[in-house]
C-alpha cells in the first residue's frame, strides 16, 4: 500500500481530462502537493497544484522535470495520445510517433524517477492503459496500450526490489478531450481517479475501471476472436 496523506505527486498529463481528476481525487486523499504536466501549463489557483512543461518524447524535458521534482512519493504516467485509423491506414513514422509518446513516454518518466522513488522508501507509479490494451482492431492506439501493458507488468517486477507499487490502470470510454465527439457511454473522470486512489491505498496492482473491462480482462482466457471490438 501507499500512503497519500502527506506525499508529494506527479501527474504528467494533469491539467485537463482524467489526468486533471487524478490530481483533485489526491489531494482530497490528502497529498501535500501535486505536480501536474502539460506541453504547455497554465497557471493553477489551487497552491497545491504545481504546473510544469514536460515533452514526454524529449529526453531533455524529462531531465529538467527531474531537476524541477527532486523529491516524489507517487508518479501517474497519463499524459498519451492517439490517432485516426487502422494500422495499414498510418504509414510507420506515425505509429511510431505514438508509441514514442505512449510507450515510451511512460518508460522516460519511470527510468527516471525510479531512483527518487526508492529514495522516497519506494512509494508508487500508476500508469494508465485502456481496455483496448486487450481488444483488438483500434489501430495504433490499441497496439501502443498493449505494449505499455506490457511494459508495466515488468517494471512491477523490476521495481518490486525497492518497495515500489507499480500500478495499471484499465479503462474504457471515459469523459475527457479524446473521445468528446463519441455519442457512446462514458466513464466518469473522477470515478475512474478514485479507484486508483482505493487502489493505492489497498497495495493493489490493478484496477479494471467498468464493466466492459472487466469482460475483455475475462475473454483473455477464451479465443483470440473474443478480443475484436464489435
Amino acid at each position: 500500500m501507499t500512503e497519500i496523506k502527506g506525499a508529494r505527486v506527479l501527474v504528467t498529463g494533469g491539467q485537463r481530462g482524467l489526468g486533471k481528476a487524478f490530481a483533485a481525487a489526491l489531494l482530497e486523499a490528502g497529498a501535500a502537493t501535486v505536480y501536474v504536466t502539460a506541453r504547455r501549463p497554465v497557471p493553477e489557483t489551487d497552491p497545491r497544484l504545481v504546473p510544469l512543461a514536460l515533452e514526454v518524447t524529449d529526453e531533455a524535458s524529462v531531465a529538467r522535470l527531474v531537476e524541477q521534482v527532486p523529491a516524489v512519493d507517487i508518479v501517474v504516467n497519463n499524459a498519451g495520445a492517439t490517432i485516426p485509423g487502422g494500422l495499414l491506414g498510418n504509414d510507420t513514422d506515425q505509429v511510431a510517433h505514438l508509441f514514442d509518446i505512449n510507450v515510451l513516454g511512460p518508460l522516460r518518466i519511470a527510468q527516471a524517477f525510479a531512483p527518487v522513488l526508492a529514495r522516497r522508501g519506494g512509494g508508487a507509479l500508476v500508469n494508465v492503459h485502456s481496455v483496448l490494451s486487450w481488444a483488438a482492431g483500434t489501430g495504433a492506439y490499441g497496439v501502443s496500450k498493449a505494449a505499455l501493458w506490457s511494459l508495466t507488468n515488468s517494471l512491477r517486477s523490476e521495481l518490486a526490489a525497492q518497495g515500489t507499487q507499480v500500478v495499471g490502470v484499465h479503462l474504457g470510454y471515459t469523459d475527457t478531450d479524446m473521445v468528446r465527439a463519441l455519442d457512446v457511454p462514458k466513464n466518469d473522470p473522477r470515478d475512474v481517479a478514485d479507484q486508483v486512489v482505493q487502489a493505492l491505498l489497498k497495495g493493489e496492482s490493478e484496477v479494471l475501471a467498468d464493466e466492459v473491462t472487466r469482460h475483455f480482462k475475462a475473454a483473455l482466457s477464451g479465443p483470440v476472436e473474443g478480443l475484436a471490438v464489435a
